[in-house]
């Protein structure tokens, strides 16, 4: 049975928060909707909160406006009912509901991320330790030791070593039997890549290979070097081998799904880097086509490569999609409305508010403070004085009067030119937030329970009009 869900909120939201429940259809009777009694929702405080909101509450979860900081498991505790965030824009209203009210769970994957460090004999052990330690962080389950023909690597074994004495896990890719074996012996988990005719690399250790096509194509003899692996009794992975696009692509990818055919139990291994690395466009949605290939293939194991600048955020993005496609197999669903990591230049609501909605907005403040937002058409800008709006921030400022005010003229240009950027893009904006760049960039960390400290430009701006207000005051006194 679904949640009986109690939604708060405040004076100017609430017909919106109303009429976007009533449009999403949810049954009378599994909600409610109460105004707690202030003027805009996203300043609701614990101390308001438990002054107007009575206990006990008709509802198995209350959904708070996604802008509160407030202490969730405080509240939760003090109502015995769970409070959750919901999104910050009533827009993403119906993509939150549509997951039986909570955000989707993007906790789970199948799918393990070997990263690997391609010039790794020509870095020293402790620079390796640092990459591996950061490709981990960002999502990493096995890191890869990429040997490079013709270069010595005699840190090979200590590589293996170290990595291990941190607890990952170790990989070693190299087209010489002997470094493989070197691998092997220190203690890597794989190597990678083994044919039909030299398994014995591994032999006397528990060393898991990767097998490939003994000539570049032929899906027999990988098929044939499985077979010998199992009859060994020897634990393995196999690669088709992905090439790149205009040098075999689609037929690498008709391999991928011969083999699954073939061999419905294989445990499989695809190197995405033939496609990211060597396609000059942005990496994400290659990946997340990749990743969708992966999981309908049932290939439980990506081999990545980070080297070219487009390519740097490639193990995040990886990450991301491994999440988002195991959440829409397990829901059967589509890979979408889950979120946006995957979606960097462009959103798919862009725009919160339409033109009328801001305006309306704007005609009920009553303060003096700049509201920023970016709209279908334009950028706008308001306060108790005027709302203006202009598709180029230059029109605006002859408006603002604030050329006698530099702090706050700084801060307004760095505002504006977000909203710009986001309109042009068509992305989210929102007001003293940095833009939201999905995985192509880290997310600031933010406070969940307390509103960010006011700024230095704002607090200029309060402190200025403060002294203009007392100067003003006594003047008036003198007269």
């Amino acid at each position: 049975m679904a949640d009986k869900l109690l939604f708060l909120t405040g004076h100017l939201a609430e017909a919106r928060l109303n009429g976007t429940l009533s449009e999403i259809g949810l049954p009378k009777d599994s909600y409610a909707v109460r105004n707690v009694g202030i003027k805009v929702a996203a300043l609701m405080t614990e101390k308001i909160l438990k002054n107007r909101l009575e206990a006990p509450l008709e509802a198995d979860r209350v959904v708070l406006p996604g802008r509160v900081r407030m202490n969730l498991e405080a509240l939760s505790e003090h109502y015995g009912v769970q409070f959750t965030l919901g999104p910050e824009e009533l827009i993403d209203l119906p993509q939150y509901l549509g997951h039986g009210g909570k955000p989707p769970d993007l906790s789970r994957y199948d799918i393990n991320i070997f990263a690997e460090i391609v010039e790794a004999p020509e870095v020293p052990l402790d620079q390796i330790t640092q990459r591996a330690r950061q490709h981990k962080a960002a999502g990493a389950d096995v890191i890869d030791i990429g040997c490079r023909p013709d270069v010595p690597f005699p840190h090979l074994e200590d590589t293996v070593r170290a990595l291990k004495s941190e607890g990952m896990k170790v990989s070693v890719d190299s087209g010489d039997m002997d470094e493989l074996r070197r691998g092997a012996q220190a203690g890597a988990d794989y190597v990678l890549s083994l044919d039909e005719d030299n398994l014995d690399v591994v032999a006397g250790t528990n060393c898991v290979p990767v097998l490939v096509p003994k000539e570049h194509g032929d899906l027999d003899s990988l098929v044939r070097a499985v077979d010998k692996a199992k009859a060994q009794g020897i634990a393995h992975l196999a690669d088709p081998i992905l090439d790149p696009i205009h040098f075999g692509f689609t037929t690498s990818l008709e391999r991928y799904a011969e083999l699954r055919r073939r061999c419905p139990d294989l445990e499989i291994l695809m190197g995405t880097g033939n496609l990211t690395e060597l396609t000059e466009a942005d990496s994400q949605g290659l990946t997340a086509m990749l990743l969708g290939i992966c999981s309908e293939l049932q290939i439980r194991n990506v081999l990545i490569v980070q080297v070219s600048p487009h390519t740097r955020r490639t193990v995040e993005e990886h990450d991301a999609a491994r999440r988002l496609m195991f959440r829409a197999r397990e829901d059967n669903a589509l890979p979408k409305g889950y979120g946006g990591d995957l979606l960097s230049l462009h959103e798919l609501r862009p725009f919160p508010q339409k033109p009328e909605e801001i305006a309306k907005a704007a005609a009920a403040i009553r303060d003096a403070n700049f509201r920023i937002e970016a709209g279908e058409d334009g950028v706008h800008i308001y306060n108790r004085f005027g709302h203006h709006a202009a598709s180029d921030p230059f029109e605006l400022y002859p408006k603002l009067g604030v050329e006698e005010d530099a702090s706050h003229a700084f801060y307004l240009g760095y505002e504006l030119a977000k909203a710009e950027i986001a309109r042009a893009l068509g992305k989210r904006y929102t007001q003293d937030r940095p833009l939201d760049w999905g995985v192509a960039a880290d997310k600031p960390d933010e406070d969940m329970i307390h509103h960010a400290p006011e700024g230095a430009t704002l607090r200029a701006a309060r402190e200025k009009a403060e002294r203009d207000r007392k100067a003003a005051a006594k003047k008036d006194t003198k007269d």
